[in-house]
């Protein structure tokens, strides 16, 4: 009888976040542990960015530079050549820096004349003053050594990745690796395509960083975690590496890219490179791979796991139920170089700025979303849909671990939206232990939300709160049945501010049946929101309506109707509709991206919100003091 695997590794493919690590491997790592199984971790988007930007990746890089005619080499490219020396020997202390390894390298990199400065750094020119004076003494006045560097040696970075795209990889990002590649891609072929082509230099260091993780940890199973549809391409790789060198080693895919895009999976030749993927949570769909690997289970009883046979893909679910929420034991980061994860200072605002700086340990008070029925969102599926929550006696212990283990308080809980009555048990016990740690995460902006209760969630230790005020139109949030208006959202992100607690909300625009007038309205609401202090960071994102949420399954009730998808055997997601507005959303969307991005650094506030667009477009019909006189109200 063959014997159960008894080495697992959980890898995280590129590209994500580099200022700390995705916690998907975090969490199997010590669920795995707690079941008395070897699981070891390796984050490979981290160990990819260190080695491309090192004194050995930069001259393998200037190797390809120096490949292309002068006449078709890029500004960034004519930058890092002529100043190549510079970068060679800058790159090392830079990434320390960046590390929090030599602190002391910010007063020169501040002085702006030790890093040389290509492209990136005309975004500096937007600061200068009048007076010709010091373009950055509005965000950091004569002090503030330290961020002043990061953010320069961030561009500097900057500058490197450009270099990167235009010279070795045209698709590489910081955070995200080849994306088009998977975004809601019907078939397998573009994937297909690029994994036979030549390796690039992003691809052959991958390869060789991956086979080092499989030799030093000699697994039986590779888990890799595929978040992001930017992450996905570089997944297959490593799994296409890891069979050609050890094609003894089982590989699993899952992860938030697979739970939404790859639920009607049939092509099989994923399965040249993965021998299962498993949907939504892997803690139960692990534990009965496991035990089918060791002879113990019939292939037809695994949960929510394809496989190929005999040439065609099976979808195998003996219907078990999930691991539950307070079971799933506490993530551990050991394993990972907390030590060498980067803080990138690229937005100025003081909110925007969490999401890249500084390393986190990222953590879920519940599991999926206790309101669940927002209609843009996939609540269909399972890590929306099932909600599950643990005592708040039970959170802080793990929170207490995990500050044991890393050494750090910083908590960034990764919600879909962590639930008013969690929060305030959460805070009632760290206050009751007198933990003191720091916090931020996602909410829902609801009236649950009093000043008494955001003061104690601020004394608790919370920095910040990120929410959906998505459109900001009464009429659109009642159509997505966000359970909010502009009034309450006003009221509870002034609270959070007044408890000194930084709020960001996330925007859309593009909603069905949204008209011109509904989104210069909107933009008017989030004006005055910035002007009265009731939010400090926001960002506008295109929506997109998926083949999961109400909208995609019922296009009707919306006043839209979908374009026919094509057949799929491999993702499907994202669903083109006809709109009989008729609204062109793409050119409106520069508009308030412009203007959202002034509003974050104090400017324009005053302005008519018609400047921002580059067509004539409605006067808002929104009273220029509406949330000043909701405030009023409170």
């Amino acid at each position: 009888m063959q014997h159960s695997p008894r080495r697992v590794l959980s890898l995280i493919p590129p590209m994500t976040q580099l200022n700390a690590p995705y916690p998907s491997t975090a969490y199997l790592t010590g669920f795995l542990r707690s079941r008395g199984i070897h699981a070891a971790q390796r984050d490979i988007a981290l160990q990819l960015a260190l080695e491309l930007f090192s004194p050995d990746g930069l001259r393998a890089l200037h190797e390809q530079v120096r490949a292309l005619p002068a006449k078709k080499r890029s500004p960034s490219l004519h930058a890092f050549a002529e100043q190549f020396d510079r970068y060679l020997a800058a790159v090392t202390p830079a990434v320390a820096f960046l590390q929090g390894r030599d602190p002391s390298l910010g007063y020169r990199i501040a002085s702006r004349a030790f890093l040389p400065e290509g492209p990136r750094f005309a975004s500096l020119d937007v600061y200068i003053d009048d007076e010709g004076g010091d373009p950055l003494a509005w965000a950091f006045g004569n002090l503030g050594i330290q961020d002043r560097a990061r953010h320069l040696a961030t561009l500097f970075l900057d500058d490197l990745a450009d270099v990167l795209r235009d010279a070795a990889d045209s698709r590489f990002e910081f955070v995200r690796y080849a994306e088009s590649l998977a975004l809601s891609q019907p078939t397998f072929e573009p994937l297909a395509q690029a994994l036979a082509a030549p390796p690039t230099l992003v691809d052959q260091t991958l390869e060789k960083l991956t086979l080092a993780a499989v030799e030093a940890e000699r697994p039986d199973l590779v888990l890799l975690s595929a978040p992001f549809p930017g992450s996905v391409y570089a997944a297959f790789r490593m799994a296409q590496a890891i069979k050609a060198a050890r094609p003894g080693i089982v590989t699993v895919l899952g992860g938030g890219y697979v739970n939404t895009e790859l639920r009607e999976l049939k092509e099989p030749r994923v399965f040249g490179h993965f021998d299962y993927v498993t949907l939504d949570d892997g803690e139960r769909p692990l534990l009965a791979l496991l035990e089918h690997l060791d002879g113990r289970r019939p292939l037809r009883d695994l949960v929510r796991t394809f496989a190929r046979v005999d040439g065609q893909v099976g979808y195998f679910d003996s219907g078990e139920p999930d691991i539950p929420f307070a079971e799933i034991g506490t993530p551990t980061w050991d394993g990972l170089p907390l030590d060498r994860y980067l803080s990138l200072l690229d937005m100025l605002n003081p909110m925007h700025r969490l999401w890249s700086d500084g390393r986190w340990n990222k953590l879920t008070v519940a599991h999926g979303c206790y309101w669940k029925k927002c209609s843009f969102c996939d609540i269909s599926l399972d890590y929306i849909n099932r909600y599950d929550g643990a005592p708040a006696a039970l959170m802080v212990d793990r929170i207490e671990a995990i500050i044991g283990e890393t050494g750090q308080s910083g908590f960034h809980f990764v919600d879909e939206a962590a639930p008013p009555k969690a929060l305030k048990a959460l805070a009632d016990e760290l206050q009751r232990r007198n933990r003191a740690i720091s916090w931020w995460g996602n909410i829902r902006f609801e009236k649950s939300f009093t000043p008494e209760l955001c003061r104690q969630l601020a004394d608790s230790g919370c920095i910040a709160v990120s929410g959906g005020l998505e459109v900001a139109s009464d009429r659109l949030l009642k159509l997505m049945q966000k359970g909010v208006s502009v009034e309450q959202v006003a009221r509870v992100t002034r609270a959070f501010s007044d408890a000194g607690i930084l709020v960001h909300a996330y925007l859309m625009y593009g909603f069905p049946t949204q008209t011109v007038q509904d989104t210069v309205d909107a933009l008017e609401y989030v004006r005055q929101l910035f002007a009265e202090g009731c939010i400090q960071s926001g960002f506008f994102h295109r929506f997109s309506c998926t083949v999961h949420s109400p909208v995609g399954k019922n296009p009707a009730a919306y006043g839209i109707r979908l374009k026919p998808l094509p057949s799929v055997s491999f993702a499907s997601n994202d669903v083109e509709f006809i709109d009989p507005t008729g609204v062109d959303h793409a050119r409106l969307g520069p508009a308030l991206n412009k203007a959202l991005y002034n509003y974050m650094h104090g400017l324009g506030l005053d302005e008519d919100v018609r400047a921002w667009f580059d067509q004539r477009v409605p006067k808002p019909r929104v009273g220029r003091h509406f949330i000043a006189r909701a405030l009023s109200r409170y």
